[in-house]
């Protein structure tokens, strides 16, 4: 298996984000990427970096999932927000259109609230480069899955599932699952992605809630109780095209591996009836139950099986990392799924 990440994302290192009120530092940093190559190398596993961290043909892709003025927003919010007079140097929202914005604002206060959906997207000056040079890095990985190999992984960070058409949440700029699901559309004609990350997909399910294309299965933490909380319950099933094409599977929080895998086995069987010839895996970590986001309870040997059951599928697989937050077990986590995934 081909594996990929590239050093530019650690250009994307935001200090801190507002939890519950209060200023904290950011658990989605470079630190991250360490930890989880150094479970990778505990395996054996190198990691390759893209020729390239920004192409046209990579902006074209994004602009298929990505509004051009979201697109355009990431690239120049920061110097346009510098411009403003008392400016702080971290890019952060203190508005929000809640109930339904009518218009898009001119103003830069005015569009980082329409974009950010929540504080946990901070940018700073450099911000930009750490997360186009992560898109490139999912594009490389599904590049070599499209051009025949059986799977390949992205370490991506920061994450990108939280973020839909023109917004950014959950510490996710640009969505690398459903970049990944955009270029195994080239050559396949019916795309799946299974997210098992802790937290629901809901830009990922933004996206491709109405197209009957790109099939989209969830597993996670009850939104009702759980980021992000206004996504991901079970009666979201797709719109026009999409519709039956999406399925969510809420969990108590506090699940265990019997309930996540018996979730797992749910999800797999819808998606073989759509008949997909390739899958995208939004893998996530943070169903741990040391995470330090934790809403589960999984243990780092629980990893392997949910490994062996996602390689069994065997569809051509592009596994795109997701969440998962420093601790000691993170790359512990990530060496046990890739264990049982290459070992099937």
């Amino acid at each position: 298996m081909q594996l990929y990440y590239h050093p530019d994302q650690a250009h994307h290192a935001p200090p801190s984000f507002l939890l519950r009120g209060r200023a904290v530092a950011s658990p989605e940093g470079p630190e991250r990427a360490t930890l989880l190559s150094e479970g990778l190398a505990s395996l054996g596993f190198t990691l390759d970096a893209p020729a390239q961290t920004d192409s046209p043909r990579l902006r074209e892709r994004l602009a298929r999932i990505h509004t051009p003025r979201y697109l355009a927003f990431l690239e120049t919010i920061h110097a346009r927000w510098q411009a403003l007079p008392d400016a702080a140097e971290i890019v952060a929202p203190n508005v929000h259109p809640c109930g339904g914005g009518h218009h898009y604002p001119r103003h830069p206060v005015g569009q980082v609230g329409w974009h950010m959906h929540d504080m946990a997207c901070p940018m700073t000056a450099d911000s930009f480069a750490g997360i186009i040079a992560n898109a490139a890095v999912a594009e490389a990985a599904t590049e070599q899955v499209a051009n025949g190999a059986p799977s390949a992984y992205a370490l991506c960070r920061p994450p990108g599932h939280h973020a839909g058409p023109e917004r950014a949440g959950g510490f996710c700029f640009l969505n690398n699952t459903a970049l990944a699901a955009t270029v195994l559309r080239e050559q396949h004609a019916r795309v799946a992605i299974l997210d098992v990350d802790l937290h629901h997909g809901n830009g990922t399910q933004d996206i491709f809630y109405a197209r009957g294309d790109v099939w989209t299965g969830s597993l996670h933490a009850d939104p009702a109780d759980f980021y992000p909380f206004f996504w991901g319950g079970a009666d979201e099933t797709g719109e026009g095209e999409g519709a039956g094409a999406n399925l969510n599977i809420p969990l108590p929080l506090g699940s265990d591996a019997g309930s996540f895998m018996a979730a797992l086995e749910r999800l797999v069987e819808a998606m073989q009836a759509f008949r997909p010839t390739a899958l995208v895996v939004a893998l996530g970590l943070d169903a741990h139950r040391a995470d330090p986001l934790a809403g589960l309870a999984l243990e780092t040997e629980d990893f392997t099986p949910l490994g062996q059951r996602l390689a069994a599928i065997g569809l051509p697989t592009v596994i795109v990392q997701e969440g998962g937050y420093p601790t000691r077990y993170l790359g512990a986590n990530l060496a046990a799924f890739m264990y049982g995934y290459c070992h099937s």
